[in-house]
């Protein structure tokens, strides 16, 4: 039995909402990354160190993205739908899109990394295996798909943000509150 409205929790619980800004913050992070070093000559220093955290920052985003699928599954607070008829089905559409392109990125970064032939490393701790072995060719290929992978995450990303704020600002409504950490306001 589902309880009475007033009894329902108005916001996601902390693990999700960490989840959801940690996830935030590295996608900024790691696209900004690859847009600076696009900018310097290759085989620079702070190219090669750019590169270094987008790796190692890449891998941290495959492991909180993959907690966050577990979590939404199994555990993660259920809160009643924010809207109601298309905007609902418009809302859970692009939630699927963004976790289906974040791991669809993730897969690509592996790749790419693995058709490039060199070796990579999680923050200089640990090195990361060769799953998969590629011809260098399909480097190019990996390469294109995770720079427009990445363009469009950012692109739906953008526009999970500006409709939070049409929430808050325009409608007055709780949608942007029930993620967001603090205390509870209505």
């Amino acid at each position: 039995m589902r309880p009475a409205t007033d009894e329902l929790p108005v916001r996601y619980d902390r693990l999700t909402m960490s989840l959801h800004w940690l996830t935030a913050l590295l996608v900024i992070g790691l696209f900004a990354c690859a847009q600076i070093w696009e900018q310097l000559p290759k085989g620079t220093p702070l190219r090669k160190e750019l590169q270094a955290l987008h790796i190692s920052f890449g891998i941290l985003l495959a492991v909180i993205v993959i907690a966050r699928v577990f979590w939404r599954l199994f555990k993660g607070r259920r809160l009643p739908a924010a809207n109601r008829g298309v905007m609902n089905i418009l809302a859970k559409t692009a939630h699927l899109a963004l976790y289906a392109l974040l791991l669809s990125q993730i897969v690509l970064g592996f790749l790419l990394r693995w058709a490039q032939a060199e070796p990579f490393n999680f923050f200089g701790l640990f090195d990361v295996p060769t799953l998969i072995a590629f011809d260098k060719s399909m480097k190019s290929t990996f390469g294109g798909l995770h720079e427009q992978v990445a363009w469009a995450i950012i692109i739906l990303a953008t526009l999970h943000a500006v409709v939070a704020l049409v929430h808050h600002y325009g409608l007055r409504d709780n949608t942007l509150r029930r993620m967001l950490p603090g205390r509870v306001s209505n």
